[in-house]
This record gives C-alpha cells, sequence and structure tokens, in this order.
C-alpha cells in the first residue's frame, strides 16, 4: 500500500509533466521529416486524386493571389465574429446600444471587405477556398 507521501498532491497537478508531453506531441506532429515512399499520396494525375486547385506561380499575380489569401482570412474572422455576436445577442448579454454599434460595426466590415474584393477584381466567391476533401472554408 502506498503512504500518504505517493499521492499527488492536488496543489499539484503534474503540470509541467503535461506541458512537457504537449510539447512533444506537437514537436513529432510538426517535425519534417523525409516519407518514405510507401507514405507518399499518389500523384495528381492517379485516378481518385484531383486537386482543389493548384498553386500558380505567376510573377504577374502573386500581389492579387496574395491579396486574396488575406482577404480570405479576414472574411473568416469576420463571420466567426458576426456569428459571435449573433450569438451574444441571443443570450441577452448586450445592451440594445451595444447590439446596434456591433451591427453597425459588422455592416461596414462587411462593405469595406466589398469594397477591397472590387479593387482586386474579386468576387466573394473567389475568397471561399476549396479545401479539397474537407469542402469549401467560407
Amino acid at each position: 500500500m502506498a503512504n500518504r507521501g505517493d499521492l499527488p498532491r492536488p496543489d499539484r497537478l503534474r503540470e509541467p509533466d503535461r506541458l512537457r508531453e504537449v510539447a512533444q506531441a506537437a514537436a513529432r506532429a510538426l517535425s519534417v521529416v523525409p516519407a518514405h515512399p510507401d507514405e507518399l499520396p499518389p500523384p495528381l494525375g492517379a485516378p481518385g486524386r484531383t486537386a482543389a486547385e493548384r498553386l500558380h506561380t505567376d510573377p504577374d499575380t502573386v500581389e492579387r493571389d496574395l491579396v486574396r489569401l488575406v482577404l480570405t482570412i479576414v472574411e473568416l474572422l469576420r463571420q466567426l465574429m458576426e456569428r459571435q455576436a449573433l450569438h451574444r445577442v441571443d443570450e441577452g448579454d448586450l445592451t440594445e446600444e451595444q447590439e446596434e454599434r456591433l451591427g453597425l460595426t459588422l455592416m461596414i466590415l462587411h462593405d469595406r471587405m466589398a469594397e477591397l474584393c472590387e479593387r482586386y477584381g474579386l468576387t466573394m466567391d473567389d475568397l471561399n477556398l476549396d479545401l479539397g476533401p474537407l469542402g469549401t472554408l467560407l
């Protein structure tokens, strides 16, 4: 039978051990190691394998492509903020004035996104990236 000194104390939840375990798992997941030939995905032309969208490295479109990526991230964040705002409104966490300000701010942000898309020759649909088997982003 273990004595009382062997039991973990509630004030020490072995957090350093847990953090070390998480750090090691992250290091394993993010480590760059060469894949074995049997681990490589089939080539794009193989049956059942299609590219969601191929990367084009045209120097003339680099700026537009970068803007598209940045605007996609901004649009994703805008949509998340909008969902969070609707949730807060549904929960009744906001005053009527806060709801009005939040709604106005989200409308202005949406208008600015549309203006930036127009400036760079993009549509809001262009920001909805195809993630292959995962579907579309937005």
